[in-house]
C-alpha cells in the first residue's frame, strides 16, 4: 500500500471515525483552525484516486467513506515500520523499546500474557 501524507492519514481517521459523510462532516471533525473545504476535498479525491475511499453520489454532492479498514491500515503500516526501521526483526523492535525504557515491567507481563494466550491456541488445533 502507498503511505500516506499527514493530511491523508487525518482524513482516513475522521472517516474511520465518523464511518460515512460529506466534506464538510470531515471539517467538523478537525481542529481549529480548520482548513479549506477545497483542501479537504482534494485531500479525499486523492484518497478516492488511491483506492482508500470510495462514495455515493447525491446529485454534484459526494457521501465518503473508508474502503480499508483501520485494522488493515495499522497491519500495513506495522510491517512498513518494523521493515523500515527494524530489519523486519521483531527481536530488534523489542529491543529498542527495552532500551529506549518504552516497555516496562507491567508491558513485559501483559506481553507474555498474550503470548502464552496464543500458545494455548495453537496447541488447541
Amino acid at each position: 500500500m502507498e503511505r500516506l501524507t499527514q493530511a491523508e492519514e487525518k482524513i482516513m481517521h475522521i472517516l474511520w471515525k465518523i464511518k460515512k459523510g460529506f466534506v464538510k462532516d470531515v471539517i467538523a471533525q478537525m481542529p481549529d483552525p480548520k482548513p479549506p473545504y477545497n483542501t479537504v476535498s482534494s485531500v479525499v479525491r486523492i484518497l478516492n484516486a488511491k483506492g482508500l475511499v470510495n462514495f455515493k453520489a447525491y446529485g454534484k454532492t459526494y457521501e465518503y467513506f473508508p474502503t480499508l479498514s483501520k485494522n488493515a491500515f495499522r497491519l500495513s503500516s506495522f510491517k512498513e515500520l518494523l521493515k523500515d526501521y527494524f530489519d523486519s526483526s521483531h527481536e530488534e523492535l523489542v529491543s529498542f523499546l527495552v532500551d529506549k525504557k518504552e516497555l516496562t515491567e507491567e508491558d513485559a507481563v501483559e506481553i507474555k500474557k498474550v503470548l502464552d494466550n496464543l500458545s494455548k491456541k495453537e496447541d488447541d488445533k
